[in-house]
């Protein structure tokens, strides 16, 4: 009744062709998601080094000041009153360049 190209409930696929038509279907989306992926992947990846560069370097860690330090040693007597002031008046004095 029906001609021989019908071997199942699926015509021109028998038993064993059908899976391996689903699994190339499955291997072929896996293929393409995981293209997409790296693709968006190093596209981050590029913008990221972009923005690290122009970036400006995060403030110095918070911590006693030059004068504090100064001032704890000169209260501790590891320095005396004349050296003191001599330090402190070089902290007051403008960078030079």
């Amino acid at each position: 009744m029906f001609p021989r190209m019908y071997h199942g409930s699926f015509p021109l696929l028998g038993g064993g062709e059908l899976i391996v038509v689903l699994l190339s279907m499955v291997c072929f989306l896996a293929i393409a998601i995981g293209f997409v992926v790296l693709i968006i992947w190093l596209v981050r990846r590029g913008s990221a080094n972009k923005q690290d560069a122009s970036a400006p370097l995060p403030p110095a860690p918070a911590g006693p000041s030059a004068r504090e330090i100064l001032q704890t040693r000169y209260a501790r007597g590891e320095i005396t009153r004349e050296q003191y002031q001599e330090m402190l008046a070089d902290l007051n004095q403008p960078p030079s360049q």
